[in-house]
């Protein structure tokens, strides 16, 4: 016998001479049901925490266990962000709570520049999910007047929309701006366009997305970066991370939730430059990284927690086999440190950016591909995410951002989004396909759930 063999077999041996069980070679099934009990548990824990510590304010900071209002006073973006997360995961009496502060205490009418991108996505799609899962047309009324107060981004030479409006005066600012900004309003706006049949709304967004492809270099790609009232780049730096990453997102759901033939065109012309000119095949795995929109030149090898919604959006979109590799790379990233970090260089798999900010993106990704193939790896890597936030960002009041994932470093601030998608994701994962069916239900990039009721 070979000694590599001997010693395989004296290390099944125990003292008393039987042999002891090899572990298995794969994890243990993932038990459906349990795991999202685990995660509807760790919801309610979390509402709770802001409902102790942070109530009628913006968002909770969990180690000092005190609040953050984006703009100096509230607009309530836990609750609005949070409130289909509660209906969804059947929490009626915390949904209600949340919904009486909303209709009875928010008010748009104030004199502060809001960032339009994330207002758009968090309370205007907040509001419109609500108002469809509640038919409450106080919600509606709601989504209507932020939606009237943000219009005045729209006022561009180019009809691409500034970053910042003042709520009040409607004053517009911030000229430079990134496609991710200007193409990631349309979910939003068309919806709020179909239920108040005021065209207005979609045709400003739709036209801003336009202009923006319009601008597209000759081999497809968009930049970083560009001026909406010249209409020219200021930055070439082509990839799927943040400042792009949601107006690819959004060509596609257009397409799949209004049935607009020019998004899906678009979708189809872009997806293809994406393939062509950002797939990365390396040692590490596959991966979408860096290059310049003009020449194709790969120009940095970077993937990072905002990139990993693409296997998602392949998915949706049908590509399987791409969608499959890419969540492959992605789960390799999250395992080097147990949680993963804003930004890999995936050549070296090195960290470039160690923070983890509670973001929902890898989880949204494994919850589409279980939907789209049932395949259990998909579970096991749910169990995987689950686990990793529970051991480093939990905390004695909610969760909390990580500074660095190599050391586990603590931050101070618990995202609306946390509540808004990362935990939703994680228990439409686990839960019964019944709780929301996805075939008919079109996410905005907030995981607000809309339909297509008009």
């Amino acid at each position: 016998m070979k000694i590599s063999a001997l010693l395989s077999v004296v290390l099944l041996l125990l003292p008393g001479g039987k042999a002891a069980v090899r572990p298995s070679s794969r994890p243990a099934a993932v038990n459906h049901t349990e795991m999202a009990d685990r995660v509807r548990a760790e919801l309610l824990y979390s509402w709770q925490a802001y409902e102790r510590y942070a109530w009628g304010h913006d968002e909770l900071k969990p180690l000092s266990r005190t609040t953050r209002d984006w703009y100096g006073e509230p607009l309530y973006m836990t609750p609005v962000d949070s409130l289909d997360t509660l209906l969804l995961l059947g929490f009626k009496d915390e949904a209600e709570k949340a919904k009486a502060l909303i209709v009875d205490k928010l008010s748009f009418d104030k004199d502060v520049p809001v960032k339009n991108f994330e207002v758009t996505i968090r309370l205007l799609g907040g509001l419109l999910s609500s108002y469809q899962m509640t038919g409450d047309p106080r919600l509606l009324r709601l989504a209507e007047d932020l939606g009237k107060r943000l219009l005045p981004v729209f006022n561009s030479p180019t009809g691409m929309p500034y970053m910042y409006v003042n709520l009040k005066t409607g004053k517009t600012s911030g000229a430079h701006s990134n496609p991710a900004e200007i193409g990631t309003l349309l979910l939003e706006f068309g919806t709020l366009s179909k239920l108040t049949k005021k065209p207005v709304f979609f045709d400003k967004a739709k036209n801003a997305v336009v202009q923006l492809y319009k601008r597209r270099s000759k081999i497809g790609l968009v930049g970083e970066e560009i001026d909406v009232e010249t209409g020219q780049w200021i930055s070439r730096a082509s990839h799927v991370g943040g400042g792009i990453d949601s107006y690819y997102e959004y060509l596609l759901k257009c397409s799949r939730l209004f049935g607009d033939p020019d998004c899906a065109s678009m979708w189809r012309e872009s997806v293809r430059a994406l393939n062509q000119r950002l797939a990365d095949n390396v040692p590490t795995g596959l991966w979408y990284g860096q290059v310049d929109m003009e020449t194709g030149q790969r120009t940095a090898t970077e993937w990072g927690a905002l990139h990993a919604f693409l296997p998602a959006v392949l998915a949706l979109g049908g590509d399987l086999g791409r969608a499959r590799r890419l969540q492959a790379s992605s789960y390799k990233m999250w395992n080097l440190h147990g949680i993963e970090p804003e930004v890999l260089d995936y050549r070296t798999m090195q960290v470039k950016e160690p923070g983890y900010p509670l973001r929902p993106e890898i989880m949204e990704s494994a919850y589409y591909l279980y939907h789209s193939t049932k395949d259990p790896r998909y579970l096991e890597m749910g169990r995987t995410f689950f686990g990793g936030l529970v051991a480093h960002c939990r905390t004695a009041a909610g969760y909390t951002v990580l500074k660095d994932v190599t050391t586990h470093e603590k931050g101070d601030l618990m995202p609306s989004y946390f509540l808004a998608e990362t935990l939703k994701y994680l228990y439409l994962l686990f839960a019964p396909d019944k709780t929301l069916d996805l075939d008919h239900v079109v996410f905005n990039t907030e995981a607000h759930p809309l339909r297509r009721t008009w």
